[in-house]
């Protein structure tokens, strides 16, 4: 484990674990902003896998942190992502590996598979997305068709003259106020809306968000909003049109049809368009999984096992 100086005044946090004889699995953490799992490593056999984390730059244990209002946002984009992603895998002295993530994750992914294809040797990608527009408004407006009360919190939170418009952009100027107490109310309410849209989530993992500790939340509502104000940097659809890149690497996506913070439609087309990988409809699990999508990933990962 590390810190790996990747320019721009940023070093992001690594560490790897198990066979170092063994084909290489890079854990990617979902968010943006969230940082790397403690727990994710166990769904891999260490005895067989090399399995490498890393905290995406501004969260986790990377340096500087996005918490600090003073940490600068502008290096911080899907691109610098991706360059980081590489010299990582140089730095370690890594030719292919598997990818796993999930949520952002899966953008992510998809985004460095299509840049540097060769140095994929799998994906299995959890509750896709692909950081587009109309995803982006669904979960942040088109949601309160079925969350009106928790929506409208959402919503009053902001300033006045703010509400009528592009909500996400204004929890990122929210977030980017020089007074603590803006940004800390802010990311305890967008935390909140996030939260609502996981509630009937019984077989997963519901109130994960706001369960955050304060320095977490504040970096990962900071990153968040200044990536989805953004789309990601992608431009509309563009994940889906490149996905002919991905034309000989296998995959597997596995996503719950309970998921509201995704909907099933954006994993169904990514297949559609990537014929090399496979969908897998978990019928009983949203976004944050379920004893059923534990198990459809177990199996995932063991045809990469041989």
């Amino acid at each position: 484990m590390g810190l790996l100086d990747v320019g721009d005044g940023n070093q992001i946090f690594w560490e790897r674990r198990g066979n170092p004889d063994g084909p290489t699995v890079l854990i990617v953490h979902g968010g943006p902003g969230s940082g790397r799992s403690r727990t994710a490593h166990k769904t891999f056999d260490d005895n067989h896998f090399q399995i490498v984390s890393f905290d995406q730059r501004g969260c986790g244990d990377s340096r500087p942190h996005a918490a600090d209002p003073a940490t600068d946002m502008s290096v911080n984009t899907t691109w610098h992502l991706i360059a980081d992603m590489e010299k990582l895998r140089e730095h370690l002295g890594v030719q292919r590996w598997l990818l796993f993530g999930g949520s952002w994750a899966s953008t992510l992914i998809l985004a460095y598979a299509q840049q540097y294809p060769q140095r994929v040797c799998g994906i299995i990608l959890i509750g896709v997305t692909m950081t587009r527009p109309a995803e982006i408004d669904w979960l942040y407006r088109g949601l309160r068709l079925l969350l009106p009360a928790q929506w409208e919190r959402f919503r009053a939170a902001v300033p006045p003259s703010l509400r009528d418009g592009n909500l996400v952009e204004a929890y990122r100027q929210l977030m980017e106020d020089s007074d603590p107490a803006v940004r800390q109310r802010a990311a305890h309410e967008w935390c909140t809306w996030e939260d609502a849209a996981i509630a009937h989530e019984h077989t997963g993992t519901p109130g994960q968000y706001s369960a955050k500790p304060d320095t977490a939340k504040l970096a990962f509502v900071r990153i968040c909003t200044h990536y989805f104000a953004r789309h990601g940097w992608l431009t509309d659809g563009q994940l889906l049109r490149d996905a002919h890149r991905l034309a000989g690497i296998p995959g597997v996506l596995i996503h719950g049809r309970l998921d509201l913070s995704a909907p099933l439609l954006t994993a169904w087309e990514l297949a559609r368009a990537w014929p090399d990988a496979e969908l897998i409809v978990i019928e009983d699990s949203g976004h944050t999984g379920s004893p059923a999508m534990r198990s459809a990933i177990a199996q995932a990962v063991s045809r990469f096992t041989s």
